[in-house]
């Protein structure tokens, strides 16, 4: 009897065939059971493993045939599981052969895809294997496989899609990518909008040398095929639904994207080069390479798109979370659940996009819930240099696009100077990414046609690869010769488009150069952002935050109600019991208990509410508890989503442990909100300068340069509790190093009323400006720090607020001017000492701060009133730093003004709780002695 249908893989074959052979000598030298399988083998009755395809010529025939020359079934099973490694490793492989570099000077070999890796050879070309994974024939010979596969994978197009886990996604891209051999067919006008584009970016950059010789514009030359790549992704996401795209890039080729696909007026930009209008750009504004631009545009097939691109520092990369910020809104406001109607698009350099840490974080965060917007296409244009460094120097990948294998997803490496193979990606990636929801990249090779500006010698450094593209040809050119060949066009036609072209550009000169030409300044007070405003404080009206104590009460004690069927940990239920106290009136307010409040006020009058942050749902400090879990099955329940069927939505997330991409993230997620409340926490404020390229090049300087307005909350919990260096400080100090103009609110609270009054304020008046709150940690639960239902209801903001003393102020000897935590210890040592002759007063918001205000408060003291700027930070830090400068020795001008601190220190606090308590206590002391 034969054993029962045994699958024979590749490592016993060599036993298997051995004893095949012994068979074949003598029968009778096998066991029976061999035998017997061997024999149905012959028959072609075994259902065990055995020849994929079967040829009548791969046995014996009675026709005396020398039995020595006819392959085995053994043997071609052999050959067959080779030939299969050798088509996965064509899937695997192949790209690192294909013929991407359009400079040609490396060309790759690998031993994995060489015949005698697999032991065949030419002379087995012709012999007839199964092909039952690829398209076409079940059966071809090995000649057509390899044609299929070299054709496929290693032509202008290179594939890696084999790292990914997931079968459904492998296998619809394995199919997608040979069933026409990596290729695709343009009718005669796709061929022709190619070449005009191609055609468009080449003269553009040839105008923009000759006209403004000598000046800046980083441009695209060697890379021009990144605007028909661009006009057809714009064509192929519009055909699959998407209404908005929002762009982001560097400056290399920014140019030529907002004049031949943004639709930006030449005009506009030669006005920016000829540089004619600098009263206009006093102490304001951006490079020309640097700035945004948005349009809607209609497509071939008649789709209107939406596209924005945004602005950007030259801070590489920094970009990309305030892409997905905005895409993410944006689906947010249309109810977009399934991520349909947007689309990010990231262009990056290959030396940023493996070197910039900020690129890991953003590609990172695109499958969490919290910040993922349905893939994002993101495109390499690869100039295989960095300035002057070279990728051995600049990653230890093979790839510049290898970091994006952290995700499960394909990344296609293109050749550009072939347009068609570019334009066969790009409609790879955007049908990929409309079926899975997912990103893609796509890695174009090309070149840099000069140094890393216009003036720049890169022989230096590289003058092997500048000799090489000094010989070359344009892309545009060599697109054009092929398609005159193929008949699509005439020599004639494609000099007239060049022609028209350059008119066009030659009639948008001399209206830059009109004596009346008016400069065209990007605005933020359109569509969403109407009636919104930025610009001076002082000429913004207050507003009013109070509101009924009723409904107070009332939309706090919701957040109260559980479902029967939840249980909740024990601690939560004397939590909410205390918050249905506060909502009574019966309970003093803590600062949990005024931010949920603050929130559920907003949400019921339809103000969006967005928080993000590391440990955001519970909070760091345990204060928040916006999301329960039940205590028996964890499931997950919001309160703040349950307050009113009529409410706006209310979303908390807690993000990636990670600061530059969240915070990037919120910011641009704050550009398309500009009517809720988008909030990012830190856990420690000391974290917040891990992301201090989106605070500096975004947040705090996007109104001055852009025109771009925001009215994000950061809360940044600072305060000197003996935590050590990195939990004390959110450096305070480097804000207000950075406010002027008022472009930013810095504020450091001390009572929950406040900051319940501030989170309203922030939405409620048409003022959007960055809030920087300089949030509690010790005064969440401090007995003094609490506020009154009433103080909730009907109190509202105060910048400054000014001590309860009875003393007469014209008998205060001394008045200390602080502003958060400290407060608390200064009171409790004037209590201790009983002394009512030195006053205390809290300047809740530090900037905006006008002297007006300042007066207000301070005036009925006496001339010889000793004036304290008393605060827990080392000299050089803190608020003192900007107090100094801006008042000097003499406060208002009128009082003797001095600081009290700790002594100048190069790290903000000690790392010994002992130490900072002795420290702390000398401070509080001082601020008190005679």
């Amino acid at each position: 009897m034969a054993p029962h249908a045994p699958q024979f893989g590749s490592e016993n074959l060599a036993f298997v065939e051995a004893m095949y052979e012994q068979y074949l000598d003598d029968p009778k030298s096998v066991s029976s059971d061999w035998q017997s399988l061997f024999m149905e083998w012959e028959d072609g009755t075994s259902s065990a493993s055995q020849p994929s395809f079967r040829a009548p010529s791969l046995f014996r025939s009675g026709g005396g045939q020398s039995r020595a020359a006819e392959p085995s079934p053994l043997e071609m099973q052999a050959r067959q599981d080779r030939v299969d490694q050798l088509i996965r490793a064509y899937r695997v492989r192949g790209h690192m052969v294909a013929e991407l570099d359009p400079l040609g000077i490396e060309r790759r070999d690998h031993p994995e895809l060489r015949l005698s890796h697999y032991g065949l050879t030419e002379k087995d070309l012709d012999q007839v294997f199964s092909a039952r994974t690829m398209p076409g024939k079940p059966a071809q010979t090995l000649r057509d496989i390899l044609d299929h596969l070299r054709s496929t994978y290693c032509r202008s197009i290179g594939v890696q899609f084999m790292h990914i886990d997931d079968l459904r996604t492998k296998e619809w891209l394995q199919k997608r990518v040979e069933r026409d051999h990596n290729r695709t067919t343009l009718d005669r006008s796709e061929q022709i909008r190619i070449l005009t584009k191609l055609t468009d970016a080449e003269i553009f950059e040839d105008f923009l040398q000759k006209k403004f010789l000598g000046a800046k514009r980083f441009s695209l030359e060697g890379g021009e095929t990144l605007i028909p790549l661009l006009d057809s992704l714009v064509e192929a996401a519009a055909g699959h639904g998407v209404e908005e795209i929002v762009l982001g890039m560097a400056h290399r080729g920014r140019l030529n994207v907002l004049a031949n696909i943004m639709n930006k007026a030449p005009a506009q930009i030669f006005r920016e080069f000829r540089d004619a209008d600098p009263e206009l750009h006093i102490g304001r504004g951006d490079v020309k390479y640097h700035i945004g631009h948005s349009s809607d545009l209609t497509t071939s097939e008649g789709h209107q798109v939406h596209i924005s691109l945004c602005f950007n520092p030259s801070h590489l990369e920094f970009v990309n979370p305030v892409v997905l910020g905005r895409v993410r809104a944006k689906a947010d406001r249309m109810a977009d659940k399934q991520f349909h109607k947007g689309m990010g698009v990231l262009i990056h350099g290959d030396s940023a996009f493996a070197g910039e840490g900020v690129v890991q974080e953003t590609l990172n965060m695109s499958g969490l819930p919290g910040y993922e917007t349905g893939g994002t296409i993101h495109i390499i244009v690869n100039n295989q240099i960095g300035f002057t460094t070279p990728p051995e120097s600049a990653r230890t990948s093979p790839y510049a696009s290898d970091v994006a294998k952290l995700l499960q997803i394909p990344v296609f490496h293109v050749n550009g100077e072939d347009p068609e193979a570019v334009t066969q990606v790009l409609k790879i990636a955007t049908e990929f990414r409309t079926i899975f929801k997912k990103d893609v990249v796509i890695d174009m090779y090309c070149y840099r046609k000069y140094g890393h500006n216009e003036g720049d010698d890169p022989a230096f450094t590289q003058p092997v690869m500048y000799r090489a593209i000094r010989k070359r040809s344009t892309v545009r050119d060599s697109y054009m010769e092929n398609i005159i060949k193929l008949g699509a066009l005439t020599r004639e036609e494609c000099d007239e488009i060049a022609v028209r072209r350059r008119q066009h550009l030659e009639e948008e000169l001399l209206r830059a150069q009109a004596p009346g030409y008016k400069f065209e300044h990007a605005s933020s007070g359109r569509g969403l952002w109407t009636g919104m405003r930025g610009g001076l404080d002082a000429d913004t009206p207050r507003v009013e935050t109070a509101m009924s104590q009723a409904t107070v009460s009332d939309l706090l004690k919701r957040q109260t109600q559980l479902p029967d069927s939840f249980n909740p940990h024990p601690k939560i239920k004397r939590l909410l019991k205390n918050r249905g106290e506060m909502a009574d009136g019966t309970r003093m307010f803590d600062w949990g208990g005024a931010e949920v409040t603050a929130f559920a006020t907003m949400l019921a009058s339809g103000y969006r509410i967005r928080i993000s942050g590391q440990d955001s749902g519970r909070g760091t400090f345990s204060h928040r508890h916006s999301v329960l879990h039940d205590y028996e099955s964890g499931e997950a329940y919001t309160p703040l989503c349950h307050i009113d069927p009529e409410q706006a939505d209310f979303e908390v997330w807690d993000s990636p442990l990670s600061e530059n991409g969240p915070l990037g993230f919120e910011w641009g997620y704050s550009l398309d909100c500009p009517d809720g409340l988008i909030i990012w926490e830190a856990q420690f404020g000391d974290f917040a300068n891990v992301a201090q390229v989106i605070i500096d090049q975004f947040i705090v300087s996007s109104e001055d340069k852009w025109q771009r307005l925001s009215g994000l909350v950061l809360l940044l919990p600072h305060g000197f509790e003996g935590q050590g260096p990195e939990h004390s400080s959110a450096r305070l100090e480097r804000y207000l190093a950075m406010a002027a103009e008022d472009n930013i609110q810095v504020v450091n609270l001390t009572t929950p009323a406040n900051y319940y009054h501030c989170l309203r304020r922030q939405v409620l008046r048409p003022y959007r400006k960055p809030l920087i709150v300089m949030s509690p940690k010790s005064l969440l639960r401090h007995p003094k720090a609490v506020s009154s239902l009433d103080e909730l209801a009907n109190g509202t903001f105060q910048r400054i607020i000014p001590d309860d003393l009875t003393t007469k102020k014209n008998q205060v000897e001394r008045v200390l001017l602080c502003s958060g935590k400290v407060y608390y210890e200064l009171l409790a040592e004037r209590e201790k000492r009983e002394i009512d002759t030195i006053a205390i007063v809290r300047v809740e918001q530090l900037y905006p701060l006008s002297d007006d205000d300042l007066t207000q408060v301070l005036r009925d003291y006496s001339d010889n009133t000793d004036m304290v700027w008393v605060q827990e930070e080392p000299s050089n830090m803190g608020a003192w730093p900007y107090w100094r400068w801006r008042f000097g020795d003499k406060l208002l001008d009128r009082w003797s003004f001095r600081g009290l601190t700790r002594l100048p220190s190069a790290s903000p606090a000690t790392g010994s709780g002992a130490a900072h308590k002795l420290i702390q206590s000398k401070l509080v002391t001082r601020a008190f002695d005679r």
